[in-house]
């Protein structure tokens, strides 16, 4: 039976919970979400997979106003440390102005969908939401 959902990035792991899956490297622990045939840090050239937590702090972010045709903007680009891993999403349920954004502010993995195919096939991308509006619903 085909998939009724697809992750948009290799990383993201739908089953059992939305997760994000990193490639570390054996010798340093560097993290790396791309496919390496070597190590940024150390050189090193073997990689395991391992599971980085869902939740995190933003680290830094900007607020994009200007995207290509088809991406909504303006939204907020985020670098969250996710226990120790710097993972790239975008931030869901903040409007993008300064004033709604905090560098620490608590974050929590979440997907959404972006759309179906002709066959029914949902492609699944990934964000972070704040800690306390998962705490509320």
């Amino acid at each position: 039976m085909p998939p009724s959902q697809i992750p948009l990035v290799d990383y993201l792991v739908l089953e059992p919970e939305p997760h994000l899956r990193a490639h570390e490297c054996a010798s340093c622990k560097a993290r790396f979400f791309d496919r390496r045939n070597a190590c940024a840090s150390c050189f090193g050239t073997a990689f395991t997979d391992v599971n980085v937590p869902t939740a995190g702090t933003l680290s830094t972010f900007t607020i994009v106003s200007f995207a290509p045709p088809g991406v909504e903007a303006p939204f907020v680009a985020a670098i969250v440390d996710c226990g120790g891993t710097s993972v790239p999403g975008k931030l869901l349920n903040v409007p993008p102005a300064p004033e709604h954004v905090t560098l620490g502010m608590p974050l929590r993995l979440a997907t959404y969908s972006l759309g179906a195919d002709a066959g029914g096939v949902e492609a699944i991308g990934y964000g972070f939401t704040p800690a306390a509006h998962e705490e509320e619903n």
